[in-house]
């Protein structure tokens, strides 16, 4: 009861506006390819940030910014001491800018959010105060080797040329609960099905303990569900112990040890990011009563990931865990299956079983268990503990 007055009691927040993207509102343009487009990469990519010690790309006439980084993210991402309101008075989210520090040098879309662009690609982020620098899902910082001090320098490349992608892959979301149809919605909780996935047994949400207006809603929805056991992807005991006061069911499970703290970056190919997911899925085998709560802070991306390899190795199917990954979208942005924005974030998620399997990979679970295996650190006999626990 008390849990349900707090439900009643949440204050409001502040209503964003969902984001109704059509693309017959866009206008129509060539899409637009950063660098040298490998043969193999679709049209519309951006291709991979290079090192180069060959000539500066001639800036556009309105000029250039100078900027210095002033803090690192613990993903990678990098800060600059300019406002987003100075850059912007130079460039617009849509423009793609030349970015250079030393002897780097890459091309990036204007963008204010990570998933504007695809896995692994550059981009300058100006929805915050201060100009942001990253590699969507990778670490900018650790890749380039970018730190505090150093001297970063943007002009134009081509104003504008991203405006389509932006426009298609732009999402914008309200964080007030009666903008949803149910608390399941709002606060991202369901359980995985697909394969040979038991029943009820694994679920994914955004984080129960989080300081934002969904935690308290995925707390009550845990505890309906009867969860016993949780892989947090997302805190630390530091970054938990701030926020999890009204967590009052979550709050019982940790004290009880049922929930490892994995303090997980967002990025696949480090070997960091593999290495805790491998101490979270034994953490599963040494604790495989169930139902298993895995979440990282929106449920989205890490979460998305780590619950696509669950999913792969009970045997779904590729259209399985897409559909799946994609419900995120669905619940938070409502983005329309089926639809250009829908087709083109989806590539997220196939996009990173190609990238984690070999070429004799012929299917999502034999990717799955060669990540697992040669990233994770788990052996064959832990692989199929795994999957004795989460399949019929």
């Amino acid at each position: 009861m008390r849990r349900m007055m707090m439900r009643i009691l949440c204050p409001l927040f502040l209503l964003l506006a969902f984001s109704a993207c059509s693309t017959s509102d866009i206008p129509v343009q060539e899409p637009y390819v950063i660098g040298p487009a490998p043969s193999a990469a679709p049209a519309a990519a951006l291709v991979p940030v290079e090192e180069t010690g060959s000539e500066p790309h001639p800036a556009a006439d309105s000029g250039s910014l100078s900027m210095t980084v002033t803090e690192s993210s613990r993903y990678g991402n990098v800060y600059a001491d300019m406002l987003c309101a100075v850059f912007l008075d130079s460039f617009s989210t849509g423009d793609v800018v030349l970015v250079e520090t030393g002897d780097i040098s890459f091309e990036a879309p204007v963008v204010t959010s990570y998933s504007d662009v695809d896995s692994g690609m550059p981009l300058v982020k100006v929805d915050g105060e201060f100009v942001e620098l990253a590699l969507s899902y990778a670490d900018l910082a650790g890749t380039y080797a970018i730190g505090n001090g150093d001297v970063i320098t943007v002009s134009m490349a081509s104003q504008g040329a991203y405006l389509t992608q932006y426009g298609i892959r732009h999402l914008e979301r309200s964080e007030n609960r009666a903008d949803y149809t149910d608390d399941d919605v709002f606060a991202n909780f369901r359980a995985l099905s697909g394969g040979n996935l038991k029943e009820n047994f694994l679920y994914r949400s955004c984080n129960p303990a989080l300081d934002d207006s969904r935690a308290i809603y995925a707390d009550y929805l845990a505890e309906v569900a009867g969860i016993r056991t949780v892989v947090n992807l997302a805190d630390s005991e530091e970054s938990l112990a701030a926020t999890m006061d009204p967590s009052s069911y979550y709050a019982e499970l940790y004290e009880g040890g049922h929930v490892i703290l994995l303090n997980m970056g967002v990025d696949f190919r480090q070997a960091d990011f593999a290495s805790r997911l491998g101490e979270g899925l034994e953490f599963i085998i040494a604790n495989p009563q169930g139902p298993v709560l895995i979440h990282c802070n929106e449920g989205k991306d890490r979460a998305g990931m780590v619950c696509a390899l669950l999913e792969a190795l009970a045997g779904a199917s590729m259209d399985e865990i897409v559909s799946d990954y994609m419900k995120s979208y669905e619940n938070y942005y409502n983005v329309e299956p089926g639809s250009s924005q829908w087709n083109e974030i989806s590539r997220i998620i196939t996009d990173f079983f190609q990238e984690i399997g070999t070429d004799s990979s012929r299917d999502a679970k034999s990717a799955a268990v060669y990540y697992l295996t040669t990233q994770a650190g788990l052996s064959e006999a832990q692989i199929s503990a795994l999957e004795e626990i989460i399949t019929d």
